[in-house]
């Protein structure tokens, strides 16, 4: 008879805790299981006591390290605890040295240096990706942040010289409050809006141990810090806060590995760090507290948790910087770095989440797909990532194929080969209409072959569409030899179109998706060659008229689209040819980027399941989006 043996890394949180059940309702007991063979699960007794869940499969939710029985695979599991850093969505543009503050789903990064200078922005991000914020009123580097993402802080930092400026953020502006007594920029800060704390950091001469606290209104100076410093860490609150890492001197390679824990009035001596390093940082608690990222140098990808009485080594994250910045409040098991620098001068916009959890994280990104069999550009495409569906194009202008998911089937043509034109529907019931020389021509595809249909009101090229086969929208486009782009809009029924709503203002080579009566227009080109001028302008359809959505985070135009109206993607073009935002029908906010540049091409599917398809010049190349998707670990356990 055999054990039951918890065989896995000391990882798990928790001891192995039981279900305390009466022994009904499908859960086995588990008095006795030491003395119960693992692969005669009826041997049990009946005994009224704590039991182990008995489920067909592993179960959605179950504390770490609590055993159960999964009785399909006929074996004991329990969920372990992974810590780890997983790829997110890259902010807007790149930086360092900026001020952040909020948790891993509501952060925000102020201010800072983009390589050239300094810089006055403020990117928000949602957990999925970065939007737009207001703009800092003294624009700098290098100064520290507190708060959450609607009750922000930011202080001190570097402008022309070290300033002493502070700011408070409501979730949209920006505010100038008291100034620090102390003007200084690399210090340890943290805390809340009403309640934050700086300690240490470069006066302008020298490393200082300078404390300050904020109350809402003014700071005041507190005791001093054991280690004159500046570029800290910090986690915690104003109360019970831990400072490391940092440099002792304002030249090279004098980083401490020093760590301090602050009660509010006091310091007293922590652990030092594994790896001394500077321009280091940090989230979590006073006792639950995480530091990574610095220049040691090089700059590092290392990170470390302290548990109240020493520092260990956990995930490294992917990309190894210094001047990272941290939205540093809330739970010490979820953190993100964004941004920051990987060699002089070298700022990034690479963003990474770190989680603690039952969890496996696999982030959203942008892989290959299968290749085309037709080299192509200005094609159109229809359906669904693992049910696709593309035609028309240069040089090859009739050529239709399906996708399965993995590769691609040559099929029937169009009757009139043509590129430029707009489709949507499914692989099985798809539309292909207008194109080059301002076509009016449409053509049904029934999953077999294409069959001519009514022709659109106005001919035009580069339009967008949105919809189904018997209920789909036509719109924008540009019809030569007018240089400007079009604002009629055409609802068609699966054989004759009528006239919808106008566009304003009008467009082509905008992105479309949605349905008839609940369509998006992304971007686009206002005029027509020479010059077009890309646009940011969103618009939403009802069915009846269109209304200004959102704006886009960068004009853009030839690019592409895949969703609903409230759950959207737009990815590509020849603006910003590798940047993917995604659209809540508010707003927009960024995600991975495409891994090739890519403009007249074909793109469709959902929000967390998109391709894009063929690029200009005329190439094979296919990209498949794929959402974030989170699992459960669950660890088999071994008998002995």
């Amino acid at each position: 008879m055999g054990t039951i043996t918890r065989n896995f890394a000391n990882n798990i949180l928790g001891t192995g805790e039981v279900d305390a059940t009466d022994g009904v309702n499908g859960t086995i007991p588990a008095t006795n299981v030491a003395d119960a063979s693992l692969n005669n699960i009826t041997s049990l007794p009946s005994s009224v006591g704590y039991a182990i869940k008995s489920v067909a499969s592993d179960p959605p939710s179950l504390n770490a390290g609590e055993i159960f029985y999964n009785s399909t695979s006929g074996t004991f599991k329990a969920l372990v605890n992974v810590e780890a850093w997983s790829s997110s969505a890259p902010m807007i543009s790149a930086k360092k040295a900026a001020m952040p503050g909020g948790i891993q789903t509501a952060a925000f990064t102020a201010g800072g240096n983009d390589g050239p200078g300094n810089v006055n922005s403020t990117f928000e991000y949602n957990g999925s990706g970065f939007s737009t914020g207001g703009n800092i009123n003294t624009t700098r580097r290098g100064g520290g942040g507190a708060g959450t993402l609607t009750a922000g802080l930011i202080l001190g930092g570097f402008s022309t010289t070290v300033v002493a400026n502070t700011e408070e953020y409501d979730g949209t502006s920006w505010t100038n409050v008291n100034s620090m007594n102390t003007g200084r920029s690399g210090t340890g800060s943290n805390g809340l809006q009403t309640a934050a704390f700086a300690i240490c950091g470069y006066n302008g001469t020298s490393q200082t141990n300078l404390t300050e606290e904020y109350d809402g209104t003014s700071w005041t100076s507190g005791n001093t810090c054991p280690t004159s410093a500046g570029e800290r860490g910090a986690d915690g609150i104003q109360t019970a806060a831990i400072v490391f890492g940092g440099t002792t001197s304002t030249g090279p390679g004098t980083q401490t590995a020093n760590a301090e824990l602050y009660d509010g009035t006091s310091f007293t001596s922590a652990s030092s760090l594994n790896t001394a390093r500077e321009r280091v940082s940090g989230f979590g608690t006073q006792s639950n507290a995480y530091a990574f990222g610095g220049d040691v140098p090089p700059s590092t990808g290392k990170t470390e948790n302290y548990n109240g009485t020493s520092w260990t080594e956990t995930s490294d994250m992917a990309t190894a910087r210094k001047e990272n910045q941290s939205g540093q409040t809330g739970s010490p098991t979820a953190g993100i770095a964004m941004g920051g620098n990987t060699a002089p001068g070298s700022a990034i916009s690479a963003t990474e989440e770190y989680n603690s959890s039952t969890n496996t994280i696999v982030a959203a990104a942008w892989s290959s797909g299968g290749a085309l069999n037709t080299a192509r550009h200005n094609l159109s495409g229809a359906g669904t990532q693992t049910l696709g569906l593309v035609f028309g194009g240069y040089p090859s202008n009739n050529e239709t194929e399906e996708y399965d998911g993995l590769t691609w089937s040559e099929q029937n043509n169009l009757n009139t080969g043509r590129g430029s034109g707009t489709g949507f529907g499914i692989q099985t019931a798809a539309v292909m209409t207008g194109g080059h020389n301002a076509q009016t021509t449409t053509e049904n595809y029934d999953g077999t072959s294409w069959t001519a249909s009514g022709a659109l009101s106005t001919g035009r090229r580069y339009l967008a569409g949105a919809g189904t086969q018997t209920a789909g929208l036509g719109f924008g486009g540009y019809a030569p030899p007018s240089p400007a782009g079009l604002t009629a809009t055409e609802e068609y029924d699966g054989s004759s179109w009528t006239t919808g709503g106008a566009l304003s203002p009008s467009t082509f080579a905008s992105a479309g998706c949605g349905t008839q009566t609940a369509a998006l227009k992304m971007g686009g080109a206002g005029s027509g060659s020479p010059g077009p001028t890309a646009g940011t302008n969103t618009q939403e359809y009802d069915g009846s008229s269109w209304t200004t959505g959102g704006a886009m985070i960068s004009a853009n135009k030839s690019n592409q689209g895949s969703g609903t109206q409230t759950a959207a993607l737009t990815f590509g073009g020849n603006t910003t040819d590798t940047q993917t935002l995604g659209y809540d029908g508010t707003s927009f906010s960024t995600r991975p980027s495409l891994a090739t540049g890519r403009t007249y091409f074909a793109g469709f599917g959902t929000q967390t399941a998109a391709l894009a398809c063929g690029d200009n010049p005329a190439a094979t190349t296919v990209e498949e989006f794929t959402g974030e998707t989170i699992t459960q670990v669950a660890k088999t356990l071994s008998s002995s």
